[in-house]
Formats: structure tokens, sequence, C-alpha cells
């Protein structure tokens, strides 16, 4: 393990949403957890299955949060100054604790697995041992008051278990607090320093109680002095914080070849932020169609756009899922945002959001690095595939071409096996619906429909996956749909566009040839295999793919498989014809032709 690095083992009343755990898997070992998350904003309380084979993706089968405030709660309205946790709130969260007993106590999980964590809030409090003391006392379960380093550790498993491999920054806005630090997240095996991660004292919420304090009652060229110091405080700080964590070389060097580094945020302050860059790219010309936070990535020049994303919080009627405490804490985001690209050398060249965090990051660190290094869009897609799911998955490996010698021809690396052993796994999932909505109910499957849920999946993931399942099953569609389907379109590249068309065409051939989703692959029907062409063209030389379809002469199957073929060859070619093309006859495509040979293999 390099030196400079630490690797994590094992370790040995609103919003409400419910699904019955492993009602799909009724062979499996039941492995329920119940986490309660005692954040500075609110209390959040889940039941999630570690149950394998999904263990990967921390199915939560309940969840809900109670809106009290522990941060809010330790200063006093009139004053500004810190007290100790009113009895009322102590009352009032053992309470909802004991509330949380009892639904755990409904969905079987044993008093010996519910964890109560508890964090900057609770760690910081005046009575922060007496609150605890009438937790144990009223409930009779143990609090796990992080450590500062333990909460930057397990918050940055909470970031990691919401992607597949990562490498960048990471921080975590809360309401007390913020941590920054690194992270390498590669192959189920996390890396952050060996400092663990920096803490300071700029949560949402303290953040904004700071300014107010520093400006109130002052004339505006006074006020704007005091912020400016402030700034410089902070500026300093995270300065030294970049230094004292030790960004790994490998790191940094690419933040210089790249323009900067990406930034994995996680904590409500920053999906606060994320939910507001969202609302602004949903209301304009071209909206963008997925509103799942995790996995939404912007450039720098959005990120950094203070202004506008307070001026929305000020002025828009609402924001969808910002309420009216977070819009009031924009001020103070943007000013910590304006401090980081100040403060981190190299700046920041994207920013990704996390649903991850400390409750994330604790079930997280529970898993196998076995477990942890498999890709979360596989596993979603799991439960629901055919039988010869991999065999599926390999003839349409075989339907692209490898790299052309020069390296100028390629498969695009962004739709990667994951994202198409995924669309192996669905291939049969709508194929039983009525034709006008098998592609529309494909279309949606993974923003609002099966896998909108499923975390660790980035929003260009799921709109490969979307645009091949809805090419599997032509594409047809209503107008209404056919502007979400160029909305999902517009996520990634028009090269990637077009071969998810190319292969959700694939995989319509497959599913008519394999009804079932059964394949024998010691007496196989078809192979593919595929290769780049120049002489594609009846007039004049075309570039494009030649897929070579060998059929099996097995007796009384080999007519029955060219008729098949016959009838829907022509369905695979018609993507490369120009009209089809993404943009039209001057837009991104390539000419396809499929050839159909026979192989004299008799039984």
């Amino acid at each position: 393990m390099d030196s400079s690095g630490s690797d994590f083992e094992p370790d040995t009343e609103s919003d409400t949403r419910c699904s019955t755990p492993n009602e799909l898997e009724p062979s499996g070992v039941v492995d329920l957890r119940g986490i309660v998350d005692m954040g500075s904003n609110g209390i959040r309380f889940s039941v999630t299955d570690l149950s394998k084979p999904r263990s990967r993706i921390l199915p939560t089968v309940h969840v809900y949060r109670v809106d009290i405030s522990l941060y809010d709660a330790q200063y006093d309205p009139e004053t500004g100054k810190q007290i100790p946790i009113p009895k009322d709130v102590i009352d009032q969260v053992v309470a909802a604790l004991n509330r949380f007993k009892i639904v755990c106590a409904d969905f079987g999980v044993p008093d010996t697995k519910i964890h109560v964590l508890a964090t900057e809030a609770t760690r910081a409090a005046i009575n922060s041992a007496e609150f605890i003391g009438a937790i144990n006392s009223g409930t009779g379960l143990p609090v796990d008051t992080l450590r500062k380093e333990d909460e930057g550790r397990i918050g940055a498993l909470g970031v990691a278990s919401g992607f597949s491999d990562i490498r960048g920054l990471m921080m975590d806005l809360g309401g007390g607090s913020t941590q920054i630090t690194w992270i390498i997240s590669q192959g189920g095996n996390l890396r952050i320093s060996h400092k663990g991660s920096k803490s300071f004292p700029y949560g949402a919420a303290a953040l904004t109680r700071t300014m107010e304090q520093l400006t109130r009652g002052k004339s505006k060229e006074e006020a704007d002095k005091a912020l400016a110091g402030l700034r410089r405080e902070m500026v300093a700080n995270f300065e030294h914080a970049y230094a004292d964590i030790q960004v790994p070389e490998s790191l940094v060097a690419n933040a210089k070849a790249e323009g900067g580094f990406p930034l994995y945020l996680s904590g409500g302050g920053f999906r606060g932020w994320g939910y507001l860059l969202l609302h602004m790219s949903q209301v304009g010309e071209h909206p963008h169609p997925i509103s799942i936070i995790n996995g939404y990535a912007v450039g720098k020049e959005r990120f950094a756009d203070t202004k506008a994303l307070e001026e929305v919080a000020r002025t828009a009627h609402s924001v969808f899922r910002v309420s009216d405490r977070r819009r009031k804490q924009v001020p103070a985001v943007a000013f910590l945002i304006n401090v980081l690209h100040q403060a981190i050398p190299y700046g920041i060249r994207s920013a990704h959001f996390c649903q991850g965090g400390v409750r994330e990051g604790f079930l997280f660190r529970e898993l196998e690095p076995s477990v942890r290094a498999e890709d979360p869009l596989e596993v979603a897609t799991r439960i629901v595939a055919p039988q010869s799911a991999g065999a599926i998955w390999r003839l349409l490996s075989y339907s692209f071409p490898e790299p052309s010698a020069t390296g100028a021809r390629r498969f695009p690396d962004a739709i990667t096996p994951y994202v198409v052993q995924a669309f192996a796994n669905m291939l049969y999932v709508h194929a039983v619906m009525e034709k006008e909505l098998a592609s529309t109910s494909a279309l949606y499957s993974t923003s609002t429909g099966l896998l909108s849920s499923t975390r660790g999946v980035s929003h260009e993931d799921r709109a490969r996956l979307a645009l091949m399942l809805e090419s599997r099953y032509m594409g047809e569609l209503p107008p209404r749909e056919i502007q979400f389907r160029e909305a999902l379109r517009r996520v990634i590249t028009p090269e990637e566009v077009w071969w998810t068309m190319y292969l959700g065409r694939i995989g319509y051939l497959i599913g008519r040839l394999y009804p079932a989703g059964r394949i024998d692959e010691s007496k196989p029907r078809i192979s593919l295999s595929a290769e780049w062409a120049w002489d594609l063209g009846r007039k004049k030389s075309r570039e494009g793919v030649r897929l070579t379809i060998s059929v099996q002469k097995v007796k009384h199957d080999y007519a029955k498989l060219k008729e098949t073929l016959r009838a829907h060859v022509g369905i695979v070619e018609s993507v490369g014809k120009k009209k089809n093309w993404v943009g039209g006859p001057d837009g991104w495509g390539m000419k396809v032709e499929v050839k159909v040979v026979q192989e004299d293999i008799l039984s």
C-alpha cells in the first residue's frame, strides 16, 4: 500500500419511503441494519439490507427524516450564544429513537444491529455527555460519537459507495462543519490521506451564523471589510489543509494537465447547491432530463457561478428539494465555494454530487473489498437478468470492432463493459409489454423506473443504458417521449448516442433469435464478429462497420434461423442510413453492413 494512503478493511417525520426487503431474493439470508444519522440539520432513520448479492448498492428498505436541528437548538435566537441542548429537544430525540426501535422491530432488525451515529452537532454540544446519557437511559441504544478524523474517513467511504472508481478531492458540507481530503477508490480499495480529513467550523448553518454576526448592525463598507477578513482566514486555512493532506503526485499531475481537480461532494449543504444547479438546468430551452442528485456533475464554470445560484435561491418560487432553511444558507455556501476556487491549487475542474454520507460510509465499511469492487449498475440489474446474461453480453461485445490499427476508429470507452452487461441483464424486462409501452418504459427505466433509486450510477450511464433499451424496442415513441429521448441524447456525445442505437438493434436481434433468453454456448445458433470497413458504399467507398453473423447449420434449425435473420438484418443496418444518423445526414453516424454466412457444423 502507498504510504501516503489508508486502506479501509471491513470492521468486525417526513419523506418516508418503504419497500419489502429481499422480496425478489427468497433464497438469501436477510441481513438488515438500522442506522440513525444524527446530523446538524436533521435526524435520518433508515433500514438497509446488506444481504448478498445486492449488498454493494446498499438497498434501502425504509427511510424517513425527523426535522430536529441539533445545531439550531444549541444557539439562543436572541443573543446568538451557544447554549446546552434544551431538555425538550432531548426528549424529542429520545421519542424519535424509541419510535425507530418499533420500526426496526416491524422489519425484524435486531437491537444489536441498530446503530446511532452522532457527528459534529453532538460532539460540540456543551452538554454532550448529558445528551448521550439521556439517549442511553431512555432507549437502551448506545451512541457512537464519531471523532473528527473518523467522521471524515467514514464520509469518504460514503462518497466511494456512490461511484465506481473515483480520483480527486472530496468534501463534506454539513450544518456545523466541513471536511476536505483527497480520495482514490479503485477495485474496491479506498485510499484517503493518512491524516484523514481536515475539518473546519464552516458548515452551512455555522458559516451562515458567523456571517450574520460579522455584518449585523454594520454599514456596507464595514460589513464588506469584515467578510474580507473572514475570506482571508478561510483561504489560509484551506491552503494549509491542502498542504497537510499531502495530495498524491498522480492526482496533482492530472490536475495540472486537465485544468483542475475533480471535486466529489457530499453533505446537505452541497446537495442543496447541486439541486439549485439541477433547477437551473431544467428550466431552459433544453432541460436536463434526470432529477437524481447522486451522479450529477457540472463543470467548473457552472459550479463557480455563485451569483446566478444566489439569485435563483432568492427569487424562485420553489426549488425542488431545497427547503427554506437551505435557501437561507445559500449565501454562505456561495462564500465557501468562492474561497475554494481561490485556495485550491490548479483549481476545480468539475463537481460531482453524491448522496452518500456517514450512513452509507458506515455500511460500506462492513462490505468485503471484493463486494465493494462490484459495479453498482451491474449489481442493480442482476436481479432481472435472463438465464444466459453472460452469453448475451459476449454476443454484444463481439458486435463492435476492436480499435483500428492507427487508433483512429474505436468503440467509445465511455460505454463501459458494465453498461453493456447491464443492457444484457435488462434485455427482456420490457419485452412482455405492448408495443406502444415497451420503448417508453425502457426509456424511463433508469431515471424514474426500475433503476431510479440505484446509487453509484452517473447521469451519463443512465442515459446510455436508457437509449440502448429504447433502441432495442425499435424506438417507437409518442411525440412527448421523443422530447425526453432528445434530452437524454444531449447528456452524452453524438458518437455515444449512435453506438447506443446500434447496440440496441443488436439486442433486438438477440431477443428475436433467443426469445427465452437462454443460450446453449456448446451449440450456439449464431456467432458474431465485427470489423471496420472502408468499402461499404455501392457507388463510392464509405466507411463503417461490417457485422458478420455466422449461422450454425444445425439440422431442422438452419432454415428457421435464415428466415428470422432475413427478416431482421435490415433493422440493424437501418441505423447506418444517413437519415438515422444523430443530427441527421450531416450529423454523426456510420454505414452498417450485415453479412450472414454459413458454418457447416451438422448434428
